[in-house]
């Protein structure tokens, strides 16, 4: 193949579902060696044109040629053997077998082809050459199920090299990972461009372009807006690309009246193995970051104080009353919700109408006389659609097709609707597109505004810094500093995360000074 030869070329390509059009004649094409990053936002049309290359989705019209050669009727497995191989966000592993049985299931080599016995050696053998060839310490006989997010990442691309892909999708390949385990996968995607792996990569970080990208390919409502050389644009001009409207700011952060009183008060949170010693308080119309890296106890530390997991010692103060968390049901009366780091897991039941997700816990306040008012029902939820701008058919549309940025929209909506004034927000904005990320940090900010508090958890320090009003740094289970909004860096924030620094009061040992 020659090199100027293009891996991809997808021409015009069609494809409708009932009453839509996903994509309306959308070109694409990939270089050897090259990463082309696909934007935009939720909606815009980038898994649909994935999942067409992928032979997922059937086109209605257009063309695809690999490698030069035109193909039709593509499936999954014929996409597989014409070299393309899509990394998703939920990784595509068998977690109770072996990495090794993941990377040859459904074509493993035999040693007797009469009694089909496997090689094992041969397996394990070449899925050791595929581990090292990514610099990769995994054990080819370590379980799936034991691995870290970032390893089955690894996992993941391993088993693309191994049929020798040369086409291999990357969606949201960082949304999970830590600063360290980002830094490696672009020194894999590096090496991978090395050998002439072209790479399409799909990600909502926009700072991430410049560091792993070549071109940059937007799409918007099924179309595409245009291509640009990296080198050649900045993150204004995308962002306006894929909105269709200018940003004024990245971050709609208004300075308040703070601090009000103390509506929150952790004491003492202890759950061995997990965090330890965790003190802090959260004040009325508050936006209190918490900040780390990936397994610091953050998100652990939230499902505590929501009584999802037990705790070994401490208490919760709500309002000046102090109580040990029993269960989520309790947090929610005494005034607490949290929206979940995975919404589609723990904050939505997506085959149920948005209407039924909004009012499902609290639907004491749509039931008159033992009977489910249906009218009051609709007229709430309605309200919450309009306040929130929730895009949505009708409110009996499945929240399982709505987009990433409007099924967060509904996990606050029902909180609104609880009438809950503490909300944990846990990764907020993951997952979902940079005008979807606006929408939500402005509800954030109406919220607070009203008198309610938020503790909000992210890995995304842009973020962190933009929003909070105060951040607490954890690292591996113990809050290791607290930083004013105005003294607040990215620098600070890293070096409480990443060195043995520990905040008076926790019971801990302390290296080094105050940020």
């Amino acid at each position: 193949m020659e090199m100027n030869q293009p891996l991809v070329q997808m021409q015009g390509i069609v494809k409708r579902f009932p009453g839509v059009v996903a994509l309306g004649g959308v070109d694409f094409d990939l270089q050897p060696g090259e990463v082309h990053v696909l934007l935009g936002e939720n909606g815009a049309g980038k898994s649909t044109l994935i999942k067409i290359l992928a032979g997922v989705y059937t086109k209605d019209e257009g063309r695809i040629l690999i490698q030069g050669q035109e193909v039709h009727d593509l499936t999954p497995r014929k996409a597989q053997e014409t070299g393309i191989r899509v990394i998703y966000q939920e990784f595509n592993l068998m977690p109770f077998f072996s990495v090794a049985e993941n990377l040859f299931m459904g074509r493993e080599p035999l040693r007797d082809k009469t009694l089909r016995l496997i090689d094992w050696t041969r397996v394990y053998q070449e899925s050791e050459d595929a581990l090292k060839r990514l610099n990769c310490p995994i054990s080819p006989k370590k379980m799936v199920r034991d691995l870290s997010v970032a390893e089955k990442q690894l996992v993941e691309i391993a088993k693309a090299l191994s049929v020798d892909s040369k086409i291999i999708v990357m969606d949201e390949p960082t949304s999970a990972l830590s600063l360290h385990e980002i830094d490696k996968l672009f020194q894999i995607i590096h090496l991978l461009k090395q050998k002439g792996v072209g790479i399409i990569y799909i990600s909502h970080r926009l700072e991430e372009i410049n560091r792993v990208g070549d071109r940059v390919t937007v799409l918007r409502d099924g179309h595409s807006v245009g291509t640009r050389k990296v080198g050649e644009t900045n993150i204004d001009e995308l962002i306006k690309m894929m909105v269709g409207r200018e940003l004024k700011s990245k971050y709609p952060y208004e300075k308040r009246e703070i601090p009000g009183e103390v509506v929150l008060q952790i004491k003492n949170f202890t759950s061995r193995g997990k965090f330890e010693k965790i003190n802090f308080s959260l004040r009325r119309g508050e936006i209190l970051g918490i900040s780390g890296l990936v397994g610091a106890g953050r998100t652990e530390l939230a499902r505590a104080i929501m009584g999802v997991d037990p705790i070994d010692e401490g208490t919760v103060e709500i309002q000046g009353k102090e109580m040990h968390p029993q269960s989520p049901r309790d947090m929610i009366r005494r005034g607490l919700g949290v929206l979940p780091e995975d919404r589609k897991e723990q904050g939505i039941t997506q085959v149920l109408p948005m209407i039924q997700n909004v009012t499902i816990v609290a639907l004491h306040r749509v039931f008159k006389r033992f009977f489910l008012h249906f009218g009051l029902e609709n007229k709430l939820v309605s309200d919450y659609v309009q306040k929130l701008n929730i895009a949505t058919p009708s409110l009996k549309t499945q929240v399982m097709y709505l987009s990433g940025g409007n099924q967060q929209k509904v996990v606050v909506a029902k909180w609104l609707f609880s009438q809950v004034k503490i909300l944990i927000f846990d990764e907020p904005t993951r997952g979902i597109d940079v005008g979807s990320k606006f929408e939500v940090h402005q509800i954030m900010m109406n919220l607070v505004k009203d008198g309610n508090s938020i503790i909000m958890i992210s890995s995304e320090l842009p973020e962190i810094l933009g929003m909070s009003d105060r951040i607490l740094v954890m690292r591996e289970g113990r809050l290791t500093g607290e930083l004013k909004r105005e003294e607040a860096t990215q620098e600070k924030i890293l070096r409480y995360a990443m060195v043995e620094e520990v905040m008076e009061g926790t019971g801990a040992k302390r290296e080094g000074g105050h940020a």
